[in-house]
């Protein structure tokens, strides 16, 4: 293996990820490479790397996703590796494979896995054909809703319209009865071509009160496979996680130990090589579990796995894609325990989570035993319009579930931020919730019963 000291490794991302995976080429002795939008020259990111290089005016696809950009700062600087991080460019197959061309070690999955994988109706052909359990849904993709519409009558209502190519709620649409299905459609299908390049979109059976389980997975170019356990991720709002746990407090250990079996198999099949999630929603009245999608990249939520394994999974990320095996620890020397992690948005979620960009005139995260924030935020940043607007992530760790709701309640009440409105005041009032600590809720569970508690109370 080269010396690592002579690496380098362009940090194709900005915010939290790229502060993260600039601290992590640190530990590994590699150098880092930032690249940044003209409205982020003032960010960390820019400043915290070995080199940091603008590659453009704000909108996301004249900068940070501009392909062409990227890779002529990757050439000019010499680096060797390249690190998506999550959202951007993270799950594009074309620009893992130029990466490929030019020579340049892409951190995550091949071409290969992310088109296999990161097409959601590829990945449940693959799932059936490896023996993970899959929704009830469409063999294939439709563009045109009078084709669609067929597939759907075969289905049955309500079920889900979901972009083929891409995630986070876009392209999704739930369609309660026939008479919505084509006007439905047309959305979604719009929605995904204007998200991820591709109108595409597949039809699944509508479960209207699940769990969504996840299962963090890693391989290597040795063929070896792991899990690092679940998450549960069923605390949503139109299908974006706003809090994640681990272990989900709703599974048995039989019932764990499938899903999780599920998920290594699923990656074993593929040849999966570096970081991802196999996600998978679990219906609580007949305890089956079912595989929805897999992400090929690392997660928003990974810190929560990471404070129970005991494991910096970007370092890994980095390990792996140089060529070296798994070096997570032994499941019997995790620390376990209860990770929960909180998604500190500059949104309003008093008025409907209005986004809220602006300047943060304070800025005191808590501290302690147990409590983690990651986070590119300082006093004085100007919070961008342009972009994603989580500003933190706030994890907590206890011995239990009990005391990790514990620590995050004090945690969450030391939180001190002026500027911007955020949503810690909507987790300060959800981990009160008597649904939530009971752990009786589902992915709709915010939508249809938390908020009007929330915004009854004035918050």
């Amino acid at each position: 293996m080269k010396d690592r000291m002579r690496q380098r490794v362009l940090i194709a991302n900005r915010g939290e990820i790229a502060v993260r995976a600039i601290r992590s080429c640190r530990s590994l002795g590699l150098e880092s490479i930032a690249v940044y939008s003209t409205a982020d020259q003032s960010a960390p990111h820019a400043w915290l790397a070995d080199q940091a290089f603008c590659i453009g005016p704000p909108p996301s696809r004249q900068s940070y996703l501009s392909m062409d950009a990227l890779l002529h700062v990757a050439r000019e600087s010499k680096c060797q590796l390249v690190y998506p991080g999550y959202g951007f460019l993270a799950e594009n197959a074309e620009f893992a494979e130029r990466c490929s061309k030019e020579g340049l070690i892409f951190v995550g999955p091949s071409p290969e896995n992310i088109q296999e994988m990161g097409d959601k109706a590829c990945a449940r052909v693959a799932a059936k054909k490896f023996g993970v359990p899959i929704v009830p849904g469409s063999p294939g993709t439709f563009t045109d809703a009078v084709e669609a519409l067929a597939a759907a009558d075969d289905i049955g209502f309500p079920l889900l319209l979901k972009a083929s190519a891409g995630g986070g709620g876009r392209g999704m649409r739930v369609v309660e009865d026939r008479s919505q299905f084509s006007m439905l459609f047309n959305q979604a299908s719009q929605e995904a071509r204007e998200a991820f390049g591709n109108p595409a979109v597949y039809l699944e059976r509508y479960f209207p009160a699940v769990r969504h389980i996840e299962v963090q997975i890693f391989g290597d170019a040795h063929g070896t496979v792991r899990h690092l356990g679940e998450r549960d991720c069923t605390t949503q709002r139109r299908h974006q996680k706003l809090v994640e746990e681990s272990p989900s407090p709703v599974l048995t250990d039989k019932e764990r130990a499938g899903v999780l079996e599920a998920a290594v198999k699923l990656a074993a099949g593929v040849k999966y090589q570096g970081a991802g999630t196999v996600e998978f929603i679990f219906d609580e009245g007949s305890r089956e579990f079912f595989f929805i999608e897999m992400n090929t990249r690392i997660q928003v939520e990974h810190p929560v796995t990471e404070m129970c394994i005991g494991h910096d999974l970007i370092i890994e990320q980095l390990r792996v894609a140089m060529g070296e095996g798994l070096s997570i620890p032994k499941e019997s020397d995790w620390p376990g325990g209860h990770a929960i992690e909180f998604r500190i948005n500059a949104e309003d979620p008093v008025h409907d989570f209005r986004p809220s960009p602006g300047r943060v005139h304070h800025w005191r995260p808590p501290q302690g035993a147990g409590i983690r924030v990651d986070s590119f935020v300082y006093k004085g940043i100007d919070i961008q319009p342009f972009y994603d607007s989580m500003i933190a992530k706030l994890i907590v760790h206890g011995a239990d579930r009990e005391s990790a709701l514990e620590r995050a309640r004090s945690a969450l009440d030391a939180f001190e931020i002026d500027g911007p409105a955020t949503s810690r005041s909507f987790h300060r009032a959800l981990i009160d919730d008597p649904d939530f600590v009971a752990s009786k809720i589902h992915t709709r569970w915010v939508e249809n019963t938390f908020l009007q508690r929330f915004t009854d109370e004035g918050r």
